[in-house]
């Protein structure tokens, strides 16, 4: 019986991290939104975010989980922002250390603005699990559109992030 349970899990465990790999969620299509919301990280999530502010498609942006050493002036420079995006549209947060804490500053930086709907911009691999945790931390007027940055990561990231996400998952269990 036990061996039975067992094998169940291991079962049910690769087919989860199968469909994990399989189905990374892709980029947005053409639609417009009220901000962006870009964690630190991965390659192309910033260039996304700044792409989606500079053709009009949001109208302000939050870099969360920036390193509070990086000025905006150094910000602006590495990732040849104009200057018109960088003072009126880009915010630099730098509270979040982690998914978690960028899902808390994205809620703190959206209580003192009016949006109603983010454009969540993220590497393929992690936009399940940043998602989870926004939609846990947002209020539920908020809409949240997932726009995945492809990527081509290495089967050590999806196995790292695949468990990362089973533990969000499985620690929302408890948090209801």
């Amino acid at each position: 019986m036990i061996r039975r349970a067992l094998a169940l899990i291991a079962v049910v465990w690769f087919l989860g991290f199968a469909w994990f790999t399989i189905n990374l969620p892709g980029p947005l299509d053409t639609r417009t939104g009220d901000a962006a919301v870009v964690p630190t990280g991965a390659a192309g999530r910033i260039e996304r975010g700044i792409e989606l502010l500079d053709k009009g498609k949001v109208k302000a942006m939050l870099v969360t989980g920036v390193d509070p050493e990086v000025t905006g002036e150094e910000f602006a420079l590495q990732f040849k922002v104009p200057t018109r995006l960088m003072e009126c549209c880009i915010t630099l947060g730098s509270a979040a250390v982690d998914t978690r804490g960028n899902a808390t500053e994205t809620a703190e930086w959206l209580a003192a603005r009016k949006f109603t709907s983010i454009r969540l911009v993220t590497s393929d691999w992690h936009m399940r699990r940043a998602s989870i945790e926004l939609a846990r931390t947002l209020p539920d007027e908020v809409t949240i559109r997932q726009d995945a940055v492809p990527t081509e990561p290495s089967l050590r990231i999806l196995f790292l992030e695949y468990h990362k996400l089973l533990a969000t998952w499985v620690s929302g269990l408890w948090r209801k």
